[in-house]
């Protein structure tokens, strides 16, 4: 498999406040032949129903009600485990050293390039462990 290349039939589930981020990831993720679902708020995720299907979750820094860290944080506290790719207009050093010590796969700084999204999305269900593929 090369290095970009994403086994099919997953599904990534995209948490952004900005609807333009949502179509352009969902757009460009249905295209590499993923499924991906989009939700305006944390909230919107969590009672979704799509949790326990979903392989690889982007979520953005920040949102209204629950950040990305957040979230990651509510999951891992009640259990689960889902592989997370935090995405930010305001990157910071300091919050990217905090999610990487919770153990968020990847912090991309938008705007970010297609390349490093999936090599991220790759890496992170690729990686053995929980919520990993291998």
């Amino acid at each position: 498999m090369s290095k970009l290349e994403i086994p099919k039939g997953l599904v990534v589930s995209i948490v952004d406040d900005d609807p333009s981020v949502c179509e352009g990831l969902q757009d460009l993720l249905n295209s590499m032949g993923l499924a991906a679902e989009t939700f305006s708020r944390a909230d919107d995720f969590l009672k979704s129903g799509r949790l326990d299907s979903t392989s690889c979750l982007i979520a953005d820094v920040q949102m209204p009600g629950m950040t990305g860290l957040e979230l990651y944080n509510h999951l891992i506290k009640s259990g689960r485990t889902v592989p997370t790719i935090l995405i930010t207009a305001f990157p910071k050093d300091a919050d990217r050293a905090q999610a990487m010590r919770t153990g968020v796969s990847c912090y991309l700084a938008k705007p970010f390039s297609e390349t490093d999204l999936l090599s991220c999305i790759r890496s992170t269900v690729a990686s053995p462990g929980p919520g990993g593929l291998a």
